[in-house]
């Protein structure tokens, strides 16, 4: 009876140990950047459709979403996937929604086996089908246009939030910008976009918050935020 007891519990155990894992959540984004990059533009609109050699993440998107129907929505996605997963690894021609051009123009796409597996394409495929949607690209667009109406000071204070920090009247945390412009003159720009660009720390009495720096503002932009600070002491 004892050995039987034993018996039944090292099955039980040896069971236990052969249940799947839970599947590991994979970064889709992340793997669509290091998969697909090198061939296909990610950016949604693509800056620019000059030397491509396989269309964009979101004309492949866009396309796939139109041609591939489903009765029930919910299925839609789950189609998609499918098909990407099957494409990436076995394309022909025959399975490709490519017109005739475009497949000349392009090439068929080769084969990515080896190189991806199915896990892989169903984080890339779920991504896509989240991301590159004519509703977000619609609203990206819509701000892009209110941004671009808006004076450069206005949009640089806006987007790198500088208005956390300073007041063009009053001091804040940090000094007010017409008080920066009562210190500097046009003779101390380079001073100010440096500043901005790399930071500065201790340069004001009681202001005891570094400022940070700025690297990913463009020039343009820190020359042009410069310029008006300088502009509001006549």
């Amino acid at each position: 009876m004892k050995n039987i007891y034993l018996s039944v519990t090292l099955l039980f155990f040896l069971l236990g140990c052969a249940e799947e894992k839970p599947k590991q959540k994979l970064n889709g984004e992340n793997l669509l950047t290091q998969k697909c990059a090198a061939c296909h533009n990610l950016d949604m609109p693509p800056e620019s459709y000059e030397n491509e050699i396989a269309p964009s993440i979101m004309a492949v998107t866009f396309h796939l979403k139109d041609f591939i129907k489903a009765d029930n929505p919910t299925e839609h996605k789950p189609k998609i996937i499918s098909f990407i997963q099957d494409y990436v690894i076995d394309p022909s021609a025959e399975k490709s929604f490519c017109d005739k051009e475009s497949l000349e123009s392009y090439g068929l796409m080769p084969s990515q086996k080896g190189k991806v597996n199915k896990d892989e394409l169903e984080a890339i495929a779920s991504y896509m089908y989240d991301t590159y949607d004519n509703q977000i690209l619609l609203k990206q667009m819509a701000e892009k246009r209110r941004l671009r109406a808006m004076s450069l000071h206005e949009r640089v204070i806006e987007q790198h939030r500088c208005n956390t920090c300073h007041n063009i009247e009053e001091d804040k945390v940090a000094p007010s910008f017409k008080m920066i412009a009562q210190r500097y003159e046009k003779k101390d720009r380079e001073t100010l976009i440096q500043s901005i660009k790399e930071g500065s720390k201790g340069k004001w009495e009681n202001k005891v918050l570094p400022m940070p720096p700025f690297k990913k503002l463009s020039d343009d932009d820190a020359a042009g935020i410069v310029d008006w600070i300088l502009g509001l002491n006549p």
